[in-house]
This record gives structure tokens, sequence and C-alpha cells, in this order.
């Protein structure tokens, strides 16, 4: 299968588990990268993978933690 060059943002913030409001907020703050074709927005899948790849990583036991 051919990995997408670029996704819908809604594709792209069900990827990364946010909702509109955050993901539209890491396309301004240039953590996410947007263009438009016509009226139709389009979300980089770099910078999607990007964004997954540089966050910072949860020790298990703060996952577990969070679980409660």
């Amino acid at each position: 299968m051919v990995e997408p060059v670029a996704v819908t943002p809604m594709v792209a913030f069900a990827a990364i588990g946010v909702g509109n409001t955050k993901g539209y907020e890491l396309i301004s703050s240039g953590s996410l990268e947007a263009f438009k074709i016509g009226r139709a927005t389009r979300i980089t899948w770099a910078s999607v993978k990007q964004l997954v790849e540089s966050a910072p990583r949860v020790a298990e036991a703060e996952l577990r933690e969070s679980a409660r």
C-alpha cells in the first residue's frame, strides 16, 4: 500500500487521537504542516509522523497512574 503524502484534517487528527480544537491548535503552532488546495485543507503525513516521533515518551508507571 502506498503511504499518503497528505490527508484531511479529520484523518490526521484521528491518527494522533486529538479533536478538532487541539488539531487546529497544532496547525496554528506549526506542529502540523497544512496547506490548501482550493477550499480543501490538507495536512502532510510527514508532519503527522514527525509530531508522533518527536512527542515525549511516557514511562510505564505514569501510564498506570493516568489509567486510574
